[in-house]
């Protein structure tokens, strides 16, 4: 397609034509053309299907300003598929049945950099390392789990595991900007392996911009999968407590924290997670690290704003992960004491499809959340995060359409980000 009042709009560009070259460049996929095209001056080749032609326009731009070419396959070239067997990975511990996209498993560099993925460094060619550092793409966010390198192909089930080591350094002395993941496995990467690998991670720093430390995902069908363990209260508070030090550590010689852990620590070890300014501007807010944070202040925040009033009864249900219901009734609570006669009732929404050790919100299904709210009284409205669907679908991840959720609970359900002003909002304005 074509965006609206862009310069491809402009030019006469339309659905259906074909990009040849850019500056006299062959466009291979989404990464050529995202960088051939942040220049000021190009000649755009494209051949006009309605005319059977091929047409030369010569365009002068803004660098970053956007051609508004929109592509039928956002790479514009197949997905990169993942050729690891990582003891740990969570696609291994879906279910039979479930719909053939949630099995693809991707391991795509120009994904970590067009869309922010973690990618292993396993499944790339000697080429597209070349390729990162020729066009200076920063950050590239890798999966590290650990730095031994024994270790790590043990977990990752690849031989090319051991290149790690050898393709940070490229990057480092190319000054391309990292940012490094590590799913913690219990008797695997944690206790003296994890301190090892963050020892061993500091000579990357200033390049490796954050380190995540976030734990295993385990949901009930890991038949014939490698044994891992749930880590237990006392777990995490030495997985804290370990990266608390190293904080204190980096903190003092670089003015950053670099390495956090995963909210499911913090709720797993029943301690509050730590104040924004302890998160590095949430550098690794997409992976989880640092939410719990943004939804506290951002609530609390939106609740102060508020004038406080009196009204008649009224109740709502919020529903949630597991995860997060403590910190929910916390909040609500402070909102129940600014509006007098609203009643907001939390429910924890338990994981029966994939097994109650899955916490999260974004994993939940249609089935569980049918069945557990209809058991209780839900009020006027129920409230639901807008995350259990897919991000281009209003479908959740058993299939249960968005329709099928609304017909099956008995009263009206509202989906909405759980983020100060939009759930406040959304409260308010159904008074």
């Amino acid at each position: 397609e074509v965006v609206q009042d862009s310069i491809a709009m402009e030019l006469g560009i339309i659905p259906g034509d074909k990009l040849i070259s850019i500056n006299e460049k062959s466009v291979n996929d989404a990464l050529d053309y995202h960088l051939m095209a942040q220049v000021s001056i190009l000649d755009l080749v494209i051949y006009k299907k309605k005319e059977g032609e091929t047409w030369l326009y010569e365009i002068e731009k803004d660098e970053e300003e956007d051609l508004g070419l929109v592509f039928d396959n956002n790479l514009m070239d197949e997905y990169k598929s993942c050729k690891n067997g990582c003891v740990f990975c969570f696609i291994d511990q879906l279910p039979k049945g479930m719909r053939d996209t949630l099995y693809f498993k991707d391991d795509d560099a120009r994904l970590s950099f067009l869309q922010g993925n973690y990618i292993t460094l396993t499944n790339m060619t000697e080429r597209e390392i070349s390729r990162v550092i020729e066009y200076r793409l920063s950050p590239i966010n890798i999966s590290i789990h650990t730095m031994n390198l024994i270790l790590r192909k043990k977990m990752l089930k690849n031989k090319n595991s051991i290149l790690l080591i050898e393709y940070m350094n490229r990057f480092k002395e190319s000054n391309i900007q990292m940012n490094g993941q590590i799913v913690l496995c219990k008797g695997l990467n944690d206790k003296e392996e994890l301190i090892y690998s963050l020892e061993m991670l500091e000579k990357y720093i200033p390049q490796l911009q954050s380190i995540s430390v976030v734990p295993v995902g385990i949901s009930q069908y890991r038949e014939n999968l490698y044994h891992l363990e749930v880590f237990s209260k006392e777990d995490c508070m030495e997985v804290l407590s370990t990266i608390e030090n190293f904080q204190h550590k980096f903190m003092t010689k670089y003015g950053k924290n670099i390495v956090h852990c995963g909210d499911e620590f913090y709720a797993l070890a029943e301690r509050e997670v730590p104040s924004s300014d302890r998160y590095d501007d949430y550098a690794q807010l997409e992976n989880g690290v640092g939410m719990t944070r943004v939804l506290i202040d951002d609530i609390t925040n939106a609740i102060e704003g508020l004038v406080p009033s009196n009204i008649s009864k009224r109740k709502f249900t919020i529903g949630t992960g597991i995860i997060i219901k403590s910190v929910m009734m916390k909040l609500m609570d402070l909102l129940m004491e600014k509006i007098t006669g609203l009643e907001i009732q939390i429910i924890g929404i338990e994981n029966d499809f994939f097994g109650k050790q899955i916490t999260v919100s974004g994993l939940l299904v249609g089935k569980d959340i049918i069945k557990q709210l209809g058991k209780v009284d839900l009020g006027e409205k129920v409230f639901l995060p807008d995350n259990i669907l897919k991000s281009d679908e209003e479908i959740l991840l058993d299939d249960t359409t968005l329709d099928e959720l609304k017909t099956n609970i008995d009263v009206p359900v509202e989906l909405i980000r759980y983020q100060g002003n939009e759930l406040i909002s959304g409260i308010m304005a159904s008074l």
